[in-house]
Formats: structure tokens, C-alpha cells, sequence
């Protein structure tokens, strides 16, 4: 579905879980403790559904437990009897169940030892022993979420699925995966680093290796890195730094496992409505082996400011989309105290939400309002990730010469602050939002506590206490509630000279230094070979390495275990919505469950929009938010929004017609979610943010460039970050359509239109972008016929919902006749209202008919994006079929078994990326190659261009068309939030019997079909692919690369 999310948010909230992101089910084992058993009868909340504290039960001690009402769940702590292994359940009445098994993983140098150590456990094992079995099990599974983390000083490997059979299987691979990993030289050589041919030269390869180069190239990521260096000296690098990997050695790698990947040093969680009993089971099995070790506990710490402040200057890359006389970041910290203190922790967490946490905070206003500055640094705010807490408020954006002012005037700032405290209700405010925090029904909640208590657990703070949220909350306003408490916080950590200044001056010599040192580096490593290896040696292992490789893909895989496709149900009911009118305005209604809120969703068409005024769409979405209306302040705005909601949001949205994707209708969007008795308060500040701001206001230039500025701060970085999205994006938009859109408002033409307005002269007013605004605005208020509303909510709530949405529609302006505008659609079709440009639906032949002219029009392109990355970022693009072809299920399944069969292969494991494939937009028509972090661009491109041939003359087995529709139906079975019920009917038009008969498809594709259709879009479609490279120009691109500069010296 292709659904841009261009969206501006308002709700600096503190969330207590930092949320993240089914099958037929199968009777589960009969428990074998009596306690157990009752839990067959009662609520797995219920604590007489389990034994007691000192009960054993499957090789483990219960060690105690405890209800948690405010987060519906109950935890037990359990310790294996063997090896002391730390075991944590939380059971609720949740089916999108939870695994993690982590390790405390100190860094013993810059090596990436951790890091690279996470990469080879996954792949092989002595049970399974079969290459690459973490991602083989993407292709077995109905996990929802699979991954490996790699933090500061530990690792973990989580999973989450609504399957028993499937949650079993996982654990299974993981368990051995990471307690008796194979570790072979061939995987460390893959997945670590090593030297072989890279073209006629050598070069240093391998997949972290890689990684780790482009992530040097982000300059929020190095700044980051290198504070966290100098702050915590004992702590090195973890994910591994590019100038120390190749000094890790196998027999290094080896050694670090056997010392830290023992269940004596884990950390074991499962989540969910599982029977304890069965994990227990399964946990004893792969644990029983092993022996108790002596706990790795060491915890460190950071440097002593005791003896007064500290600094720290270091050179980064220069970045070429910002002002190049304003690029140095700083920043101030302070070390505040141990994190097992979980209510100064949640105060000083709300500190920070007081002090930097939105336009209106003074910590903003002192620093970039002013100008001092563009945007917060990376590491602003309140880090409690190790034992010590560490507090730091900094800017990027800074003159050379005003980067020692930045110190004083936090200090100022915070001494202002002391003397005059807080407004109560903006406290009141941020706990509020904390209360809807924990009342939004989502997804991934598993997952998201979790990850939430896990690290803090591994620094040894207490996760029975980190649950009791209430209790945490309640000894907090006891606290606040003492007069002066915050006033006295500031004085206690912040007001002092025990300050570490850290800054990154940026240097146009870096980039050049990174490749001569890499170089250098090479050219020691060869000299200092062992005499009875020569680089023709290197040659004939790189060749040894692809052949295993190439061997490994024929692998046998029956030790992995499996789900079938039976295991997937044919059909599935749909959530259930009813539509209804308020005048002209159409209303979807989704009734369920709710936790006592509501959310809201509205879009508002606008026609066809005029190009320059959809370029501008993104910025004037944030402006809603900075300018302030006629009688609120951006502050007063910001404080009723956390007051009384929890949070809006405007947009814009662009979706591709699921008949025609020729066709899209687009608008700006609107949610939110409040309190059931606070939906009118929400109304009331759509209502003024919307009509009420005034664009003409004085000081709005001074706004306009503090936008602008801001959101190019740092966009380098966010492009070596997701570099192949942008690429992505950029390719996709030669086809036209809502995929231009989305390129205009969220791609690399929105990042150069940023970085154009933020070089305008001091002087500059932006009447321009005003005008632009102001026509935005006209639009959005002029015509409520144009609107149609989604509201979720309890049934109880429904008839409050109706007359407070009623009162909101009356409100709004009186419909005007606008050229542009749409017909409405009855909301019960579950279609958004056509274009303007709209025709009937086309048959199959008609749309094959429409892409012959749309190829005639536009020849293959090949753009590249010249920026200073280490890697490049790739994509290719052609135009397929709508979604409701019957050519669009096979082209999904085609996509999936490209990736996992071929693409994966060739990018990752032989070139040495950090990932590729191959995806389909099934909305907006289109299918798209795309690699990450990709050292060797010529010949992912050569492979691009030659899958669809492999894949329309590949012997396809029964076996890999049954993998691929396993990995197709975990997003489609995925569990969803309460907020995303019914909405891809409110959003895109697809309808619950578009949804239901794609389903089917989906599972009758054939052998045959997948062939037929990779020869007709990949191979006769060829020449209307579209490609995107971003990164450093080589000398194979030849004349006819179009290149676009994203700096400012071309005219837009």
C-alpha cells in the first residue's frame, strides 16, 4: 500500500515503552504442574493460576511474583537451578507472544567483537547446522518480529508471533543459535571482515565491515559514538569501529563467546498467553547441558567530573547541504547519579520533557529560537541505557565563534529556570501523557516492555520495580507534591561545574582522511601477511568463499523446523466498520474495546494539487504547529495539547487508486487520540491550529528559517542512515503517479528544497513560501465536503463521539466551490473519493495498454546523487500492475523469492552490503530492487538487471513458492493496533473483498505464474526500469547517468 506518511506530531510525550514494530492454532502441551493447570479455567493474569515462591518446576526455582493492574500482566522471576540463569515471564491475556535471550557483552576493545559476534551466532549451529538458519527461518515462520541487537555492553535477540508451534520453533533456533554457534572461519570471513579483490584492486569486505563504514558516515551517528567514547572511556565501541575491526581475530571471536554466551551471563524473557509451563519445558532442554560460570557483572562507569569540568574537541565530515559556517556541534553534560533509583529517574526524564520538549520550552527557545543554533544535538536529553545516568543538552548548527557561548547560556537558562520553576500544568501535561501511554492498545506492546525493562535489568536495576509504573508515578508526585522539587533537581545535577563540554568541528579534509587512512591501513595489513600468503592466496579464498557460498544455497534444510502453508487460514474476518454521514461529510465507525479512548482520523482532498504547492505541503504541516494562532501562543498550544490529548497530528496523504494506479487522490491528514471526555478539547485545537494560524503574523520569516533550518540539520545523516529508501523513492517517482508525490514531499526533492530555502540570505522574508502557506490553508478549510472522518472508539462512547463530531463539522467553514475538488463516494464502499482525473476501472489490458504509453513517454533513466558516502545506496523501479490485477499476487511472491533466493545471495553474501532485495508496492504499481550500505554498486546493478531472467528460467520447487507465501502472509497476518483497525479500507479504498480476494490469490499462486510474470515486468519490462544511486561518483558511470546536485547551486 503506498500511503505517505508526511506527517507532523504534537505530544512530546514521556512514553514508558518506547514501542517498537496467525495462524491456525494447535492445541497446547498439557502443563505438568498442578498450579498450572488451573490456568486452563482462569486468567493468565490469575496468581493462583501459578506456584508459589521456592517451587521448582522444570529445572527452575520461582523466585517470586507479582500482578501488575496498571499493565494487565503479572511477572514471575525464575532462576535456573544449573546455571543461574535469569528468567522473567510476564504473562497476559496478549496472543502476539514474546521471546528475548540476552547476554551482558562488555566491548574489550574497538574491534566490533559484539557486534560481529551477533552477525555470526545466526549463522549455524550444532543442532541446525545449515547456513544462515536465522534467515533461512524468515522463510519457515509466522514471526512478526525477528531481529538481534547489538547495544553498548549487551545483546539481544528477540522475536515475537501469535503461532504456539511457530514460538517453539523460534526459540529452538535461537536458543542454539546463540549457546552453541558454529562460528566457522568462512561465516567470521562473511560476516566480520577480510581482504580479497575488489575489481583489480584489493579492499578490505565483509558485511559488518561495511555496515560500520556507512554508519561513519552519518555525522549524528560519529558524533554520537565518539561522545559515548569519551564520556564512557571503559566502554568501547561495540558495533566496532572501521580502524580497529581488522584487528579482530576468529580465535578472538571465539574467545568472547565462550566467556560471555553462557546461560549463567543471560537474561531470558517470554511475553504473552502462552503456558508458562511449555517455555520452561523448552528452556530446560537448552539449558540442561551447561554449568554454572561465574556471572559477568562488571557495570562501568563514566569518567569522574569530581575535580571540575572537561572537554573534548574532535573533527567531523563537512556537511554539504547546510551552511557551511554554522556546522560545529556541542554539547554540555552532566553525570547524574545511578539509574536504579527509578523515581529520580522518571523525574529527571520529566525534566527533560519540561526543558527541551517542544517550541515552547525554555531549553528551545534559549538555543535555536534565537538562532544560536539549528537543532538539538544527537545526544540531548536523558540517557539512562548503563548504571550511571548522564544528562546533556547541546545544538548543532553552531559558528565557530559562538560555540563556548552555547555552555553559557544553558547555564543561564537552567539558573532562570531555577529561580522561577514550572507552570503545575505543564507537569500535569507530560503525566498525562504518560496515562495514555499506557491505555493505547498497541501491537507490539510485548515487544515494547520488553525492551524496556531488558537493558535496565543488565545494569542491575531491580525489573519488578521498573514495572510498578503506578508506584514509580505515585512516589514521584509525593515528591513533586513537597514544593520546589524540580528547582531543587536543576540545583542538585544541573547547576554545578562538574560538566563534560564534548565537540565535533566539522573538517573538509575528513572524508579524504577516512579513505587515505583506509588505505594505509590495507596496504600495513598486506605487508604484514604471513610470508606464505600472498595476495594471489587472497584471490583463491575470496573464490573458495563465493564457491561455499554458492554450494550453501542447495544446502538441505530439513533440520530447520517449520511451518506449513496449512498453518495459514484461508480466510480471516475482517474488522468490522459501518458507515454513516454528518451532512456531507461521510463517517467510518470502528466500535471495539478501547481503553476508555477515541481516535480520530480525517483526510481532506484537495484535488489536483498544484506542484508548488505540494512541495510545500511538509513544511506547511509544521508550520501548523510553530506559527501560533490569532489568540494562543505555539507554547499555550503545545501545553493543552499534552493536557488533554495525546497528541495530533497533520500530514499529507497520497494513495494510488487499487483499481487504476495511474489514478491517486491526495489531501492532508488528520489523528489523533484523546480521553473519551477530552474529544472536544482535541476538536477544538484541530479547529484552531488549522483556521486560526496566521501565517501573516510578525516575525513569521524568523519561524519559516528555524524550520527550514532544523529539518536540514542532520539530513546527511538521515540519508546515510535510510539511504536506500530515498533511492528508493527517487526511482519510483519516474513512473508518475502518487510515486511522484511521494518523492516531492518525502524524498530527496524535499531534502533539496529544504537546504535551498534554509541558504536564503538573513534578510529574506519568504513572502514566497507565505503565499504558498496561505493557499495550503485556503484549501484545507474551504470545502468540508472534501472531508471524510474514521473514528474508533467503545460502543458506550459511540453517541458522545456522533454530537461532539457534529459540533466539530459545524464549525468548520461553509463549503466553497473550488475548481479541482471531488465528487464524494458513500463511505460503506470503503473507497476514498476519486480524482479528478479518475475513469472507470481499467481491465488488465487497458492498464498493460496505459504502461505502453507511460514507457513511450519516458526512456530508462539512470540518476545518480553524488554525496561523500564510504557506501552507496541503490534502487531500481519498473512499473507493474494495480492491486487489483490478477498479475499483482504473483509479482508479490515473485519479489519475496527473489530476496530470499537470490538477491540476498548475491548482495549481502557475496558483495558484501548490508542488505538488498526486492519489494512490491502492490497500490502503487511498481516493484523495486534496492541494496543498503552497498560497497560494490556495479555489480548489484549488473544483478538487477539480470533477476528477472534468473528468476523466469529458475527451477522453482513447490518448497520455495510455499516459503514465499509464509513471508507474504507475516505482514498481512501481523497483529495491528486498535488505531489501525479498518484502516486501509478509510485510507486507500482497498475494500474487505479486494482484501479477501487477493487473500486467495495470494495462496493459489502458481510455479508457473511466478515465471510468467518475471518474464513479462523483469525481463520484457526491462527497459522501463528506472535507477537511483546515491554516493560517490565512479568512474563506470558513464554519460548517460543523470546527475542531480542536492546542494543549492542548481536552479529548482
Amino acid at each position: 500500500m503506498l500511503s505517505s506518511a508526511v506527517a507532523v506530531r504534537l505530544y512530546p510525550k514521556l512514553n514508558p515503552f518506547r514501542l517498537p514494530q496467525r495462524l491456525g492454532s494447535r492445541p497446547c502441551t498439557t502443563p505438568i504442574h498442578p498450579h498450572l493447570t488451573r490456568r486452563t479455567l482462569a486468567s493468565v493474569t490469575d496468581l493462583s493460576s501459578y506456584p508459589k515462591p521456592g517451587e521448582q518446576l522444570h529445572g527452575f526455582t520461582l523466585k517470586r511474583l507479582k500482578n501488575v493492574p496498571e499493565l494487565d500482566l503479572t511477572a514471575l522471576h525464575l532462576e535456573h537451578d544449573e546455571t543461574g540463569a535469569q528468567y522473567m515471564h510476564l504473562a497476559r491475556d496478549d496472543p502476539n507472544n514474546v521471546f528475548s535471550i540476552g547476554f551482558k557483552t562488555n566491548p574489550p576493545d574497538d574491534t566490533g567483537v559484539p557486534h560481529i559476534l551477533e552477525h555470526v551466532t545466526l549463522c549455524g549451529s550444532k543442532k541446525y547446522p545449515v547456513r544462515d538458519p536465522f534467515f533461512k527461518m524468515l522463510l519457515r515462520s509466522q514471526a512478526n518480529f525477528m531481529n538481534a541487537f547489538t547495544s553498548s555492553d549487551h545483546t539481544s535477540y528477540p522475536f515475537s508471533t501469535t503461532n504456539p508451534q511457530d514460538f517453539k520453533n523460534l526459540m529452538s533456533v535461537y536458543l542454539d543459535a546463540t549457546l552453541n554457534p558454529l562460528l566457522t572461519d568462512s561465516d567470521f570471513d562473511q560476516e566480520g571482515w577480510r581482504i580479497g579483490p575488489e575489481g583489480k584492486e584489493m579492499a578490505f569486505k565483509g558485511v559488518v565491515y561495511n555496515e560500520m563504514k556507512g554508519q561513519m558516515s552519518d555525522s549524528n551517528y560519529l558524533f554520537y559514538i565518539r561522545f559515548q567514547n569519551h564520556i564512557f572511556p571503559d566502554i568501547n565501541n561495540s558495533g566496532g569501529d572501521p580502524i580497529s575491526i581488522p584487528d579482530l581475530t576468529v580465535q578472538k571471536l571465539r574467545q568472547f563467546h565462550k566467556e560471555n554466551y553462557h546461560p549463567s551471563n543471560a537474561k531470558l524473557f517470554t511475553y504473552g498467553n502462552f503456558p508458562l509451563s511449555d517455555h520452561l519445558s523448552q528452556l530446560q532442554d537448552g539449558l540442561q547441558l551447561f554449568g554454572k560460570q561465574h556471572q559477568k557483572v562488571d557495570i562501568k562507569s563514566p569518567i569522574n567530573l569530581s575535580n571540575g569540568p572537561k572537554s573534548i574537541s574532535i573533527k567531523g565530515p563537512v556537511d554539504d547541504l547546510s551552511d557551511t559556517t554554522k556546522q560545529h556541534k556541542t554539547s554540555v553534560s552532566w553525570i547524574t547519579g545511578d539509574t536504579s533509583d527509578l523515581v529520580e529517574v522518571f523525574s529527571l526524564n520529566v525534566l527533560s520533557s519540561l526543558l527541551i520538549g517542544g517550541y515552547g520550552s525554555p531549553i528551545y527557545r534559549k538555543l535555536i529560537e534565537s538562532g544560536l543554533g539549528s537543532d538539538f544535538s544527537p545526544n540531548t536529553g536523558y540517557d539512562t541505557s548503563g548504571k550511571t545516568g548522564i544528562f546533556s543538552i547541546g545544538l548543532a548548527g553552531v559558528q565557530v565563534d559562538q560555540v563556548d557561548t552555547v555552555k553559557a547560556s544553558i547555564q543561564q537558562c537552567l539558573q532562570d529556570v531555577a529561580d522561577k520553576g514550572f507552570d503545575p500544568s505543564k507537569v500535569d501535561g507530560i503525566l498525562h501523557q504518560t496515562e495514555l501511554a499506557i491505555k493505547n492498545r498497541v501491537a507490539h506492546f510485548g515487544m515494547g516492555i520488553v525492551n524496556r525493562i531488558g537493558p535496565g535489568w543488565f545494569q542491575g536495576v531491580d525489573p519488578f520495580d521498573a514495572l510498578a509504573w503506578n508506584q514509580t508515578v505515585n512516589s514521584f508526585k509525593e515528591r513533586y507534591a513537597q514544593g520546589d522539587y524540580f528547582e531543587n533537581l536543576i540545583k542538585k545535577h544541573l547547576l554545578t561545574d562538574q560538566t563534560f563540554t564534548f565537540t565535533m568541528e566539522p573538517s573538509s579534509s575528513f572524508n579524504e582522511a577516512q579513505v587515505s587512512g583506509e588505505k594505509s591501513r590495507l596496504q600495513q595489513k598486506l605487508a604484514a601477511l604471513p610470508k606464505n600468503v600472498s595476495e594471489h592466496q587472497l584471490v583463491e579464498k575470496e573464490k573458495s568463499l563465493a564457491a561455499m557460498q554458492q554450494t550453501a544455497k542447495a544446502q538441505d534444510l530439513s533440520c530447520l523446523p517449520t511451518l506449513r502453508l496449512e498453518d495459514i487460514p484461508i480466510a480471516v474476518e475482517s474488522k468490522k466498520v459501518r458507515g454513516s454521514f454528518i451532512g456531507p461529510v461521510s463517517v467510518q465507525w470502528r466500535e471495539t474495546p478501547t481503553n476508555g479512548l477515541t481516535y480520530f482520523r480525517a483526510i481532506h482532498t484537495v484535488g489536483d494539487l498544484d506542484e508548488n504547492l505540494r512541495k510545500f505541503v511538509p513544511l506547511f504541516n509544521a508550520a501548523l504547529f510553530r506559527f501560533g494562532t490569532k489568540n494562543e501562543t505555539t507554547e499555550q498550544i503545545e501545553d493543552l495539547i499534552k493536557l488533554k490529548t495525546g497528541g495530533i497530528e497533520v500530514g499529507y496523504h497520497n494513495s494510488a487508486w487499487p483499481e487504476d494506479n495511474s489514478q491517486y487522490n491526495e489531501g492532508i491528514s488528520f489523528s489523533g487520540l484523546a480521553l473519551d471526555g477530552n474529544v472536544p478539547f482535541m476538536y477544538d485545537l484541530f479547529r484552531n491550529v488549522i483556521i486560526e494560524t496566521d501565517f501573516l503574523a510578525p516575525g513569521g520569516n524568523a519561524k519559516i528559517r528555524e524550520l527550514v533550518q532544523s529539518m536540514t540539520s542532520g539530513a546527511m545523516g538521515e540519508i546515510a542512515e535510510s539511504g536506500h529508501a530515498y533511492a528508493a523513492k527517487s526511482a519510483a517517482s519516474t513512473l508518475g503517479g502518487a510515486n511522484s508525490n511521494s518523492e516531492v514531499t518525502a524524498g530527496l526533492t524535499q531534502v533539496r528544497l529544504m537546504a535551498e530555502l534554509a541558504s536564503r540570505p538573513e534578510n529574506d522574508e519568504y513572502r514566497d513560501v507565505v503565499t504558498h502557506f496561505r493557499e495550503i490553508q485556503r484549501l484545507v478549510i474551504s470545502n468540508s465536503a472534501a472531508l471524510r472522518v474514521a473514528i474508533t472508539c467503545s460502543r458506550e462512547a459511540v453517541s458522545t463521539n456522533e454530537a461532539h463530531l457534529q459540533s466539530f463539522l459545524q464549525s468548520i467553514p461553509n463549503p466553497l466551490t473550488l475548481s479541482g475538488t471531488y465528487s464524494r463516494a458513500h463511505p460503506t464502499s470503503g473507497a476514498p473519493p476519486p480524482s479528478v482525473h479518475q475513469s472507470e476501472p481499467q481491465s488488465d489490458s487497458k492498464v498493460h495498454k496505459l504502461q505502453e504509453e507511460h514507457s513511450s513517454k519516458s526512456s530508462a533513466m539512470k540518476t545518480l546523487y553524488p554525496l561523500p558516502y564510504q557506501v552507496h545506496y541503490l534502487a531500481r523501479s519498473l512499473p507493474v500492475v494495480p492491486y487489483t490485477s490478477d498479475d499483482s499476487p504473483a509479482l508479490q511472491i515473485l519479489a519475496q523469492l527473489l530476496t530470499h533466493k537470490h538477491l540476498h545471495y548475491e548482495i549481502r553474501e557475496k558483495g558484501g552490503a548490508y542488505g538488498g532485495g526486492m519489494f512490491m508496492r502492490a497500490l502503487s504499481g511498481h516493484v523495486t530492487f534496492y541494496s543498503y550500505r552497498d560497497p560494490n554498486p556495479e555489480n548489484t546493478l549488473k544483478v538487477f538487471e539480470e533477476a528477472g531472467r534468473w528468476a523466469a528460467e529458475k527451477d522453482w520447487s513447490e518448497r520455495d513458492l510455499e516459503e514465499a507465501k509464509l513471508v507474504v502472509f507475516q505482514s498481512i497476518d501481523a497483529p495491528e493496533s486498535v488505531s489501525a483497525e479498518g484502516m486501509t479500507r478509510f485510507v486507500s479504498g482497498v475494500t474487505p473483498e479486494m482484501e479477501r480476494s487477493r487473500r486467495q490469490a495470494l495462496l493459489n499462486v502458481t510455479v508457473g505464474d511466478v515465471k510468467r510474470v518475471a518474464k513479462e515486468y523483469l525481463v520484457k519490462g526491462a527497459q522501463k526500469g528506472q535507477t537511483c544511486v546515491i554516493g560517490e561518483r565512479k568512474d563506470w558511470m558513464s554519460t548517460d547517468w543523470q546527475v542531480k546536485d542536492l546542494g543549492t547551486k542548481t536552479e529548482l
